[in-house]
Formats: C-alpha cells, structure tokens, sequence
C-alpha cells in the first residue's frame, strides 16, 4: 500500500506532498505542529489513536499563538487522522505529525500578510527511549526559553532548535536525553518530555509558569496516578538537586510515552533501577493507549473500522 498524506486539502501520495524551498516556515520556523500516538494492539488487530482531540484543540491554541488561520475545525481534523490512519493501514505503532504553518513562498520576517497551509502525515514509530530499562540524563547547558522570548506552550517548529541543542548535547557527551533549567534555575523539562519526580510516594512536576509546554501525556498520568492509586501530583519549581535526591523520576511526552529514568550527571536515581510508582503507572498507561483498558475508553480512538488484513 502506498503511504498517503493529507496536503493542500486532499488525501495525496505521501511522495507527492511536497513544499517549495521558497516556503516561508522553511526559512523562519513560522509553524506550530502536534504528534499524536497510534498504538498497535495486536489482540485485536487494531490502531488506538491516543487523545485524538486534545492535540488537536492545542494545536488549535498554538496557531492562535502565531496568527495561523487553521482551516479545519477540531471535529474535522479527527475525522481526517482517523481517515489517514486508515489509508494507510500500518500493523503496527505509529506516529501521527499534523503541521500548520505559513505556506507563503517569501522572503521576509514577519506573521501577518502570509498564507497558511496545513498538513498531516502518518510514519511508523516504535520507542523514542528505552522505557523498558530507563534512560541517563545530563542537566543540559542550554536554559530552556523563556515565554516572552517564544510561546513554550506552543509547539512552535522554531522553538524546536533550542530542544535540539540539548539533545544533541546530551547524546555527544553519552547520555540519552537533556534536562533543562529555566532561566533562574529551576527544572523545566526534557528535549521533549515533561519530567515527573516521586518523593515518598507522591508525584512533583514543574508548573506551567516553568516555562514548560502542557504535555498531554503529563495530563495523562497525573490523572491516572489519582484515579487509580489516589496519587496526588504536586505543581512547583524544583531545582536541579532534588532530582539527585528524589526516590523516582520518569519522563513523559507523546513519543516517550512514560520513560523511567535511573540517572542524572552521574548519580542514581534511587537504587538505580525503575522504581514502584513509575512501574505501576506504565503498566496502566501501555494498557489505556493499547484500548486495553476500559476505564478510559473515552481516550483512544479505534482508527480501523474492519481489521486489517493480513
């Protein structure tokens, strides 16, 4: 089956979907995007796409941010993943990459007097990081950004260099992934997680005024650490040393999903190993994104509607 997209208003081979050089969000970062789970359940032969409708009412929130004239309503756009899913026809995880952004071909700085483009794509995804055995994270040089320098609660692609600094610092110096600290210090998040500590059995996590972008999968675990284990999640600033000293740590984002983490600049975590909380609630969150659980039903979003073939 030919991978298919969906571009300028039409489901269209993936390989024809194709921008100009001269496209303005090339040159300037002038885009906000989202990245949205599709989990295999092989049981039932069937792709669960995860909190379809969140992702795209952020999206919604982070186009309004930079003067996006998304041309397609939250309800339409659901129905469009879900489509594309299904043309696709993937056996397997996915990974699902709505953008809009300023399609104008022009040369120049600014947001306004430029025309808007959307698009959607679907490519197989497996783990991001190791949530199996957890990951080693370094606190990263670069701060992450401020509000008022760009929008953190917006998935804006120029953003998305100050993440790939860090990264890519992280991986060059042996670690698998970067922790960043606001501009005073404070823990703000990873490359692209949200970062979760666990002290006597409750949940921490940076606040939004952290500089932090409101991760749906965060959202996700801090309500099912309450409904299911009656866990609370505090929201406030921790600094960089009491994630040297904290009983757990994990990280969570859409790609992911939630990741234990089992050391920090060279001190365990704990005794090193995934800890009591953070394996409870991977064990119910993989079950919730698979469709395997039906308290939260409401979450997942079956994209096939007769099974696969073979």
């Amino acid at each position: 089956m030919e991978p298919s997209a969906f571009f300028k208003g039409k489901f269209t081979p993936l390989a024809d979907a194709r921008v100009s050089i001269l496209t303005h969000a090339l040159h300037y970062g002038t885009a906000c995007f989202e990245g949205i789970r599709g989990n295999w359940n092989e049981e039932a032969k069937q792709i669960y796409l995860f909190r379809v409708r969140e992702h795209y009412e952020r999206l919604h929130r982070s186009c309004r941010i930079i003067k996006i004239n998304l041309p397609h309503t939250v309800d339409e756009l659901f129905r469009i993943t879900v489509e594309l899913v299904e043309r696709n026809g993937y056996k397997e995880d996915v990974y699902v990459r709505p953008v809009a952004y300023k399609s104008s071909e022009q040369v120049g700085v600014r947001l306004h007097n430029l025309e808007d483009g959307f698009f959607v794509f679907v490519v197989p995804f497996g783990n991001y990081l190791d949530v199996g055995q957890g990951i080693k994270c370094c606190t990263s040089s670069w701060r992450r950004i401020d509000d008022n320098v760009i929008p953190a609660r917006a998935k804006i692609t120029g953003l998305y260099i100050n993440s790939a600094l860090a990264k890519t610092e992280a991986f060059e110096n042996g670690y698998d992934e970067a922790i960043m600290l606001t501009q005073d210090g404070h823990v703000s998040e990873g490359s692209g997680e949200n970062v979760f500590m666990v002290n006597n059995g409750k949940l921490v996590t940076p606040p939004v005024y952290d500089n932090i972008l409101q991760g749906i999968t965060r959202d996700t675990v801090m309500k099912i650490a309450s409904q299911d284990f009656g866990i609370e999640t505090t929201e406030r600033s921790i600094d960089r040393s009491e994630l040297y000293i904290a009983d757990e740590c994990f990280l969570t984002g859409t790609a992911a999903h939630l990741t234990p983490v089992v050391e920090i600049d060279h001190r365990k975590i704990g005794n090193g190993q995934i800890g009591p909380v953070t394996r409870k609630l991977q064990d119910v969150y993989f079950d919730v994104v698979r469709g395997k659980n039906d308290k939260y039903r409401s979450w997942v979003t079956p994209a096939y509607s007769k099974l696969v073939k073979a």
